[in-house]
Parts: C-alpha cells; sequence; structure tokens
C-alpha cells in the first residue's frame, strides 16, 4: 500500500495542477474587461486542448514501457526509451510548427467568430503553438519518470510550471499591457522553464544513464516499431475518447442553452474525479509494469487487488460527497438560477459515475504497464459505439438529457467490465 500512495499522492497533486494553468489563464483574461479575450483564451485553449490531447500517448506509452525496463534493472534500455520518446515528441512538434497556419484557419473557420475574437485567437494560437516541442517533450520525461517510479518529479515540474505561469503572465498583462499576447507569453515561458527544470533534474539524478553505451541501438527498428504500434493504439483511443466528448457536447446543446451551461457544470464533477483517479492510475501504471518486468506475479496480483480495494472506496466516497454537497457546489461554480436548477435535475446521475467509472480509470493504468493497449483500443471500440447507440436516438424520437447522461455512464462501465474480464481471463486478481 506504501509503494502505492508514494506514487498516487505527487501524480493526484501534478494532476490537479493542470487544470490550475488553463483557470489561471482564464481569471487573468477575465478581469481585462473584454468578452472578446475571454472567448479567444477559451477557443485557443481547447485548440491546444485537443491537439495535446491526441499526443499523450507520448506519456502513457513511455511510462508503460520504461516500468518495464526498470523492473528487469535493464538501465541502458530505459534510457534508450527516453531518448526514442524525445526524438518522437520533436518530430511532432516539428510537424506541427510546420502546418500551424492552415489547421489554425481551418479550425477557426469551423467556430463562426467575429473578427476580433478571431484576431485575438490567431494571436494566442501564434504565440503559444511554438510550445509544441516543450509540451511534448515534457509528455515523454514525465512518462519516464513515472515508469522510473519517480512520480515526486513529476510533481515538482507541475508546481514548477504554474509558479511560473501565473506570476509572468500577470506582469505581462498588467504591468506590459500585452493583453492576449501576454497571457500566451506567460505561458510558454512557463513551458520552456518547465523543461529546463526537467533536463536538470535528469542530469542531477540520472547522469550515470547518458553513457555513449546506453544510447546505442536507440533507433533499433524493432524497439522503434513496438514504441510506434503501442503509440498508435493509443492515438486511436485517444480519437474515440475525442469523438465521445465532442458528441456529448454537441448533442447537448441541442436540447438548449440551459442544458448546455448545466451539462458544462456537472462535468466539471466528471473532470475533477478522473484527475483525482488517475493518479492511482498512475501508480498502477508504474507498478504493474516494474512488476512485470521483474517478473514477479505475486505482486503485480497484489497491486491490483489494492488498487481496486482502493477504487471501490473512492468511488463511494465521491459519490457521497456529489450527493451531499454537488448542489452546494453547482450555487459555487454559476448564479444563475435557471442553469443551476436544471443542474440539479442530473446530479444523480453525475453521483454515479465515481461508483461505475472508478473501474475504467484504474485499468487503463494497469494495462498501460502492461503495455496492453490493443485490449484498451478494442474495448474502447466498443464502448464508443454503444455511448453512440444510446445517445444519438434521443435526437429522433425524444429529446432526453437524462438518456445522455445514461450513455456517458454505460461507457465508463462497458471500458470497466470489458479490460477486468480481459484481466480475469489472463488469471490476474482484480478483488
Amino acid at each position: 500500500m506504501k509503494e502505492i500512495l508514494r506514487i498516487a499522492i505527487p501524480s493526484i497533486i501534478s494532476n490537479l495542477a493542470i487544470p490550475l494553468l488553463g483557470l489561471a489563464d482564464t481569471a487573468i483574461v477575465g478581469h481585462m474587461g473584454t468578452a472578446n479575450a475571454i472567448a479567444a483564451i477559451a477557443v485557443g485553449g481547447l485548440l491546444f486542448n485537443i491537439t495535446y490531447w491526441l499526443f499523450g500517448f507520448l506519456r502513457m506509452g513511455t511510462g508503460g514501457l520504461t516500468a518495464q525496463a526498470c523492473g528487469a534493472q535493464d538501465e541502458a534500455e530505459s534510457m534508450r526509451i527516453l531518448v526514442r520518446s524525445l526524438a518522437l515528441a520533436l518530430t511532432i512538434s516539428a510537424i506541427i510548427c510546420l502546418v500551424q497556419h492552415p489547421v489554425s484557419q481551418m479550425a477557426l473557420d469551423r467556430l463562426h467568430l467575429t473578427a476580433e475574437v478571431r484576431s485575438d485567437a490567431e494571436t494566442y494560437f501564434g504565440i503559444l503553438i511554438w510550445g509544441a516541442p516543450a509540451v511534448l517533450s515534457l509528455y515523454g520525461i514525465h512518462g519516464w519518470l513515472l515508469g522510473m517510479q519517480d512520480a515526486r518529479r513529476v510533481m515538482v515540474l507541475s508546481i514548477v510550471q504554474n509558479a511560473v505561469n501565473i506570476p509572468a503572465s500577470l506582469c505581462l498583462v498588467y504591468l506590459a499591457k500585452m493583453q492576449v499576447a501576454g497571457i500566451a507569453l506567460g505561458t510558454l515561458l512557463a513551458q520552456y522553464v518547465a523543461l529546463a527544470t526537467a533536463i536538470a533534474m535528469l542530469h542531477r539524478k540520472y547522469r550515470h544513464l547518458f553513457r555513449r553505451a546506453y544510447l546505442r541501438g536507440w533507433h533499433e527498428g524493432k524497439a522503434l516499431k513496438r514504441l510506434l504500434r503501442l503509440n498508435s493504439d493509443i492515438f486511436l483511443r485517444t480519437l474515440c475518447l475525442i469523438a465521445i466528448t465532442y458528441s456529448f457536447t454537441a448533442i447537448g446543446a441541442r436540447y438548449g442553452t440551459t442544458t448546455l451551461a448545466a451539462n458544462a457544470l456537472l462535468m466539471q464533477f466528471f473532470i475533477f474525479f478522473s484527475y483525482f483517479m488517475d493518479g492511482f492510475a498512475y501508480a498502477g501504471e508504474a507498478l504493474t509494469g516494474r512488476y512485470l518486468g521483474q517478473q514477479d506475479p505475486a505482486r503485480l496480483h497484489q497491486t491490483t487487488a489494492r488498487l481496486f480495494r482502493i477504487g471501490i472506496v473512492c468511488g463511494a466516497l465521491f459519490s457521497l460527497l456529489y450527493i451531499g454537497v454537488g448542489g452546494w457546489v453547482l450555487e459555487w461554480l454559476s448564479n444563475a438560477a435557471d442553469v443551476v436548477g436544471c443542474a440539479r435535475t442530473y446530479l444523480p446521475w453525475v453521483a454515479c459515475i465515481p461508483l461505475v467509472g472508478f473501474s475504467a480509470f484504474l485499468l487503463d493504468g494497469i494495462f498501460i504497464g502492461m503495455t496492453g493497449t490493443r485490449p484498451m483500443l478494442l474495448t474502447m471500440l466498443l464502448s464508443t459505439a454503444l455511448f453512440l447507440f444510446i445517445a444519438l436516438p434521443t435526437q429522433l424520437w425524444t429529446p432526453s438529457n437524462h438518456l445522455l447522461w445514461v450513455a456517458l455512464i454505460a461507457h465508463l462501465g462497458m471500458r470497466g467490465v470489458g479490460l477486468g474480464l480481459w484481466l480475469k481471463r489472463r488469471g490476474y486478481r482484480i478483488s
């Protein structure tokens, strides 16, 4: 249990620091006195969230492979995995920077923005896109550190990024009067400071791995092919997640502005729980990969069972918490009585999510640690089909936002059940 908490607690802190970056930018721009700036930051943030979310495989694939190499005490392979991940991150970053203009214009064209909002959004995007090398490299480094069982340094990097971003953005906006450009430059500076800190940490803690002999063969074909296969599975899985998120928002929008706003408020409960449980998923990723590399099935079984016991407790506590104080949180999030009243109607469905969905989050981490990305992809495809099967017909016969939440819960449940059954068929205990 101590090993799980040693990785999970720093990971939870790191995860909860992620939304703070976007919250800080929104809060700063929210006091600039112009709705155009707020809208521009929201649009720019959406574009980057989708882009970077797609390449989250750089963290997940790297973490699972590194954990297995760490468990096998193969320092040379651990170092080569890091180099491969960084090489892939920089290659993707170069492509993103090269195609930034046509991609951004196509995305902005589809949003039908006013001229003022579009101009600010282009400024924000045009500056922050140059942070792609830092962001994607940090994905690889975060995954590698987790695979090396070093979650504390991942937490430090997240704190450093927030600590630089907030004061830098404040200074550039209010002292330098740079408005939206100041927000973007502050965030960009924070990203590269975090990358520089990560490189310094790697050199200080792991410089014994920076040996010429360890770097030989980093571009070996079989290893690169395995990395690309794992990453392609995770990439396609992420596309399914984006499709569900987009469909949930798009279908909800057809029920009216009030329902759309209520769903947006309620999704904050889901997002908070997902970030929290991902901390334990990261622990599962690091430890299952390590024990698989050590060829220690007894401890691997023990870890999966303990993670599920933790998940059941956390799911029950969060469900009770959402039932008990969910209404108060909604009132804190919004003073629009009609939106809060609408959200209260669907709050019981949100309270079901932790109990039904905890296994999906935990099993994602366990399967990444085992590099079992193909079962993850197949289960995600089936659960996405189930979501659409339940959600889409509501547009044809009776508009019901209740069924939209049922579809989301069914999606999470199928992910958990599907991966759980596969794990049990392979002989692993989950209880």
